[in-house]
């Protein structure tokens, strides 16, 4: 059943997780873009309750999460995992709440709309009062391919090699690449616990857990996902997923089949008319995007643009996203826009 409740001018804002690294991203963002909210709840555990966190120009004591907190709430983000997410999941939506998940909980449901607003915003018109978030890398991924699919007659094949920064599995995670940094250097035996194995000057070549022939969940993310967004089971997607030892930022390496021709000038024009992108290319000079560099920012910063002539009507370029801003906390900030009452 599609969702049927007006959204007012000034919605209730509840964050989900709000003490988490993307939670505390969300009401950063929720306050530099001036989001028109009449009030904004910050919620999480129960151990958590009563602690404060900053928004604007004081703070908000964090609420205990119950199934009581999301009445009188229009929109609520969450940020707190897959399984908090399903716990709450008829509460929210039994209190008129539209729930915008980050969580991979709901985002191959077939009534849940899997949705980054640049590309298929369109989705939002059927969703049932549950939203998801994609996946971090396939969200960046996504935003520069939908100006070119648009040119190009649409997608035939990505093969998209990932370099995920330690953030992406949590502040447990960036802790541990700071600490093993210190330790490596110091000749100390490395503190491994947050990932499989050493994080600091490595790399590590799986991403979750793995799901069968030979491919990991991460990956199998990015495949099933990019089809839900374009609508368009057709589309090939060939990913490696690889942890490095960045902080911040992911990167990726794209190769993309298109069905029809698209030439390196064209390709570069629409990118750059591309909302969410923006294009740092000079080869000659050295001009690319860096993940060190691009910490704090919103875009999807494209370089390495090229043609690959293995294959016909092939584009090769190399992408940089800041992933908890619009890999999570942004996009999850840009749906609840798209859901305001149009002026």
């Amino acid at each position: 059943m599609t969702w049927n409740k007006p959204m007012p001018e000034h919605p209730v804002v509840a964050v989900a997780g709000a003490t988490g690294v993307v939670g505390r991203e969300m009401l950063k963002v929720l306050e530099q873009r001036n989001f028109p909210a009449s009030k904004v709840k910050a919620l999480a555990s129960a151990r958590s309750a009563g602690k404060t966190v900053p928004f604007k120009d004081g703070e908000i004591v964090v609420e205990e999460m119950t199934p009581e907190s999301f009445e009188g709430v229009d929109i609520a983000l969450f940020s707190a995992g897959a399984g908090v997410s399903k716990k709450f999941r008829q509460a929210v939506v039994d209190a008129g709440c539209v729930m915008i998940d980050n969580s991979s909980a709901f985002r191959q449901d077939e009534d849940v709309p899997l949705v980054v607003p640049e590309v298929n915003s369109h989705d939002l018109a059927w969703h049932s009062g549950v939203i998801a978030n994609p996946n971090c890398s396939t969200i960046e991924m996504v935003v520069p391919l939908k100006a070119l699919a648009d040119n190009a007659g649409g997608i035939k094949r990505i093969v998209v090699n990932t370099y995920q920064a330690a953030s992406g599995a949590g502040m447990k995670a960036m802790n541990e690449l700071y600490n093993q940094t210190r330790e490596f250097l110091d000749e100390e035996p490395l503190t491994i616990e947050a990932f499989s194995d050493q994080i600091a000057f490595n790399v590590i070549p799986h991403i979750d857990v793995p799901v069968g022939d030979g491919v990991y969940k991460e990956e199998w993310k990015m495949v099933v996902e990019t089809k839900k967004i374009f609508g368009d089971d057709s589309i090939q997607v060939a990913p490696t997923c690889v942890r490095v030892p960045v902080l911040r930022c992911h990167a990726e390496s794209l190769n993309v089949e298109f069905n029809e021709p698209i030439d390196v000038d064209a390709a570069r024009r629409a990118l750059e008319a591309a909302p969410g992108v923006t294009v740092e290319d000079d080869y000659e000079n050295f001009v690319y995007p860096m993940p060190g560099l691009k910490q704090g920012t919103d875009d999807v910063y494209v370089g390495r643009l090229r043609a690959d002539t293995t294959v016909e009507n092939g584009l090769a370029m190399w992408l940089v996203m800041d992933q908890i801003r619009k890999g999570a906390a942004l996009n999850a900030v840009q749906i609840a826009e798209t859901l305001l009452p149009q002026a």
